[in-house]
């Protein structure tokens, strides 16, 4: 996993609320076990009008989205934050997430910031034309206007994705406590 501290770059000022999962990628294209190449399936049914926000060319690439309350609510298809991710997506700041949504998109390593209505509305006036800055190790989202907004991350989700570190980074880091565990095994009950 990309380890996360700064980023800074276009924000797709997107806003609504309640985005459910098939939403995001619907069930039609669940019939791929891979990661790659989900990105252009991604919001499929709201690209259908010509002029949706996420083919425009300024948005082309952004690495975050600003949304509404209750993002990725629905199932806990695991193909969502794929396709984020495929997209480009690292961020996605919004008033509330749902829960196994949460979960999935940590696991790959998108950072998803919570922070109260009136901050998001600042936020999709000013992504409109100008980037926005978050900065995971001081839990900050600012803007070039000076906008400063503080938000809260669990101390172990943030560690991962500073250190970029998955569930696989995590267990190489404990090779040498369970090398040590296995030979005092060895030791301690050869019968094993």
């Amino acid at each position: 996993m990309q380890a996360f501290t700064t980023l800074t770059g276009t924000a797709i000022p997107f806003g609504l609320e309640n985005v459910d999962t098939d939403v995001i990628i619907p069930a039609r294209f669940l019939k791929t076990i891979s990661r790659a190449g989900l990105g252009k399936f991604a919001f499929t049914t709201l690209r259908e009008d010509p002029a949706n926000i996420f083919d425009s060319p300024r948005n082309s690439g952004a690495p975050i989205l600003i949304a509404g309350d209750n993002f990725g609510c629905g199932s806990s298809r695991e193909h969502a934050p794929w396709a984020l991710a495929d997209m480009g997506i690292r961020v996605v700041i919004a008033p509330g997430f749902a829960d196994i949504f949460s979960g999935n998109a940590f696991k790959n390593g998108i950072l998803l910031v919570q922070l109260p209505q009136e901050a998001i509305d600042r936020l999709l006036e000013v992504a409109t034309e100008h980037p926005v800055t978050i900065n995971l190790e001081n839990q900050t989202v600012t803007t070039p206007f000076q906008d400063r907004f503080t938000f809260p991350v669990d101390p172990f989700r943030k560690h991962c994705l500073v250190n970029g570190l998955d569930e696989i980074g995590l267990t190489i880091g404990m090779a040498p406590a369970i090398a040590a565990h296995e030979s005092r095994l060895a030791t301690d009950r050869p019968w094993i």
